[in-house]
C-alpha cells in the first residue's frame, strides 16, 4: 500500500505567480495608457506650433479654423495675440 501526501506548495506557487502576471500585465497598461497620453499631448503641442507659424507666414482661413479647433479660441485677433505668445 502507497501513501501519499499532497503539499500545498505547488498551490501557492501556481497563485503566486497567477498574481504576478495580473500585477504585471496591469503595469504595462497603466504605462502604455501614459505614455499614450503624453505623445498625444506633445503632438498636440507641436501642431499647435506648426499651425501658429502657418499663421504668421499664411493668414488663410483654414489655418485659423485648424489652429481655432486646437485651442478653443474664436476671434482672429485673440488667435494671432495667442500665436505671437506661443512662438516667442
Amino acid at each position: 500500500m502507497k501513501l501519499e501526501l499532497k503539499t500545498d506548495s505547488e498551490n501557492s506557487l501556481n497563485s503566486f505567480s497567477h498574481f504576478f502576471k495580473t500585477i504585471s500585465i496591469l503595469t504595462l497598461i497603466i504605462i502604455f495608457c501614459d505614455v499614450a497620453l503624453k505623445l498625444g499631448i506633445i503632438s498636440r503641442h507641436y501642431q499647435i506650433l506648426y499651425n501658429c507659424s502657418v499663421i504668421s507666414i499664411d493668414k488663410s482661413k483654414s489655418s485659423y479654423k485648424k489652429l481655432s479647433k486646437l485651442i478653443n479660441i474664436k476671434s482672429k485677433q485673440r488667435i494671432w495675440e495667442f500665436c505671437r505668445e506661443v512662438v516667442k
